[in-house]
């Protein structure tokens, strides 16, 4: 059975005395639990601090961001080798927030694509809609053509090393979020489209929902067919909701 798989997105924020705080938490509750997958994504910087935190345990380690070359001359960026030293197991790419405040372009996001799949890291793509183009009923063929756009770079046999995470971007920290009914929908067309592509590559393609995402939603969310996780965010920040909608996921599969 395929794991249930949540991914807590740190983003910009965190301490050493909060870290370690959110750790000793999320360590009491994850442990137990056989149908979920915890993973942290902290800011660079933290890597090391929840490494040594969760060594051990069931959680992993994921990254925000990655620098699509292997060394040189790129002040402030990180490595797939570097985030390998600190068993880093998944990175987000293509986030939103990427995309729209640090000008991320299609061939960017799969060149990272590339280079962490063949260092042994899981990628999880990012796509979604804006509000605008979901009023205009766009969202379908938004994050196909997202999708398309990257597979004919990267090619399928890549591209099936990959979690997606569907992302409407007008849910993204606005305490919206789209309906379980709603997303479900968007999930069923994603899965579809890349089974039409090829059903034996992606049958046990992970589809995680990631907006607002919180304690009130996610156990509606979680059952439907076609929602593999989450990807979370400013819930993830808080041990109380990160618990119970880990916990609650995991019943739900039970």
């Amino acid at each position: 059975m395929k794991k249930i798989l949540i991914i807590a997105n740190w983003k910009m924020n965190g301490s050493v005395v909060a870290n370690s705080k959110l750790l000793m938490a999320m360590l009491k509750f994850s442990n137990s639990l056989s149908h979920s997958e915890l993973v942290v994504c902290p800011p660079h910087i933290y890597m090391h601090q929840v490494k040594e935190y969760i060594v051990g345990s069931g959680i992993k380690l994921g990254a925000q961001n990655v620098n699509e070359n292997d060394d040189g001359a790129y002040t402030g960026e990180v490595s797939v080798q570097m985030l390998g030293d600190f068993y880093c197991r998944y990175c987000l790419v293509g986030h939103s927030e990427r995309r729209l405040l640090f000008n991320e372009s299609t061939t960017r996001i799969a060149d990272k694509i590339i280079r962490l799949v063949a260092g042994g890291l899981t990628p999880v793509l990012c796509i979604g809609e804006n509000l605008a183009q979901r009023e205009r009923g766009e969202a379908k063929r938004i994050v196909t053509e997202q999708l398309a756009a990257i597979i004919e770079i990267v090619g399928l046999t890549c591209f099936k090393s990959v979690v997606i995470a569907y992302e409407p971007i007008w849910a993204i920290g606005t305490g919206k979020t789209a309906s379980a009914e709603q997303a479900q929908d968007v999930h069923k067309v994603i899965r579809q489209y890349l089974c039409n592509l090829d059903k034996n590559i992606f049958k046990n393609l992970s589809i995680l929902y990631g907006g607002s995402v919180n304690e009130n939603n996610a156990g509606d969310l979680i059952k439907q067919s076609d929602i593999d996780g989450f990807l979370i965010g400013g819930a993830s920040l808080k041990a109380a909701s990160l618990e119970s909608i880990y916990l609650g996921v995991d019943s739900v599969k039970a």
